[in-house]
């Protein structure tokens, strides 16, 4: 078992949420997020926002002082080629910092994504993931993760290549990204996740894509989608 579960001793964690600094989609601020946890005796959560990592000093401090484990991430935009500029075509991964070394290629990946793979999004590739993954956790991340988009359009020898060269990366570090929020493009490809991870030899991990604390705060995480 990994030192990273073993830590985490609570039955459920989220590890793939997005604060305010996921700009105009997600909805959870990070003080009353920390307060929520706290509240609701929740011991550790990640912090995964899309393709920037803006939220972490302040996440951080927030969790450190109230006592619960943070769990550093990001939600990574990934494409074949970073440097190509006529494509807008990226996927989701999520990554997530499993110690110090971690926390570090997570942040040369996320300057790397402004610096050279900048084009109307952050983004990565492959390659330069391979050359970071040392201390990294990565999950296959939603529906519009590249192994869940090519389930979708039929493409399972595609999925499965991906998730063989993402397991080649990371090795025991990667995951299987499962997710059930009624849509029917997630129960869809619900199945084909878990032969997949069963076939391959890698583990699942539940998660809930988080975008607000409160069922009462859907309308707002809304507005912000709108605008």
């Amino acid at each position: 078992m990994h030192k990273f579960k073993e830590d985490i001793m609570t039955d459920f964690v989220h590890l793939h949420l997005h604060t305010e600094y996921s700009l105009l989609d997600g909805a959870c601020k990070i003080d009353n997020l920390i307060e929520y946890c706290k509240e609701n005796g929740i011991n550790a959560v990640a912090i995964t926002d899309h393709g920037n990592m803006y939220g972490t000093l302040h996440f951080a401090e927030k969790a450190a002082v109230a006592g619960i484990k943070y769990i550093i991430g990001c939600e990574f935009y990934v494409t074949k080629d970073m440097c190509d500029k006529t494509s807008n075509t990226a996927e989701h991964l999520i990554l997530l910092a499993k110690n110090k070394a971690g926390y570090k290629n997570l942040v040369q990946l996320d300057s790397m994504a402004f610096v050279d793979g900048f084009y109307y999004k952050p983004k990565i590739d492959y390659n330069v993931l391979r050359e970071h993954s040392e201390g990294v956790i990565c999950l296959s991340a939603c529906i519009a993760g590249g192994i869940s988009r090519r389930l979708l359009t039929g493409d399972y020898d595609g999925a499965k290549k991906l998730a063989v060269s993402l397991k080649e990366i990371f090795g025991d570090d990667f995951y299987i990204e499962i997710q059930n929020h009624g849509l029917d493009e997630e129960k869809r490809v619900l199945p084909l996740l878990v032969r997949l991870a069963d076939e391959i030899g890698v583990e699942l991990v539940a998660t809930n894509d988080v975008h607000y604390l409160k069922k009462e705060d859907a309308e707002m995480q809304d507005v912000l989608m709108c605008i």
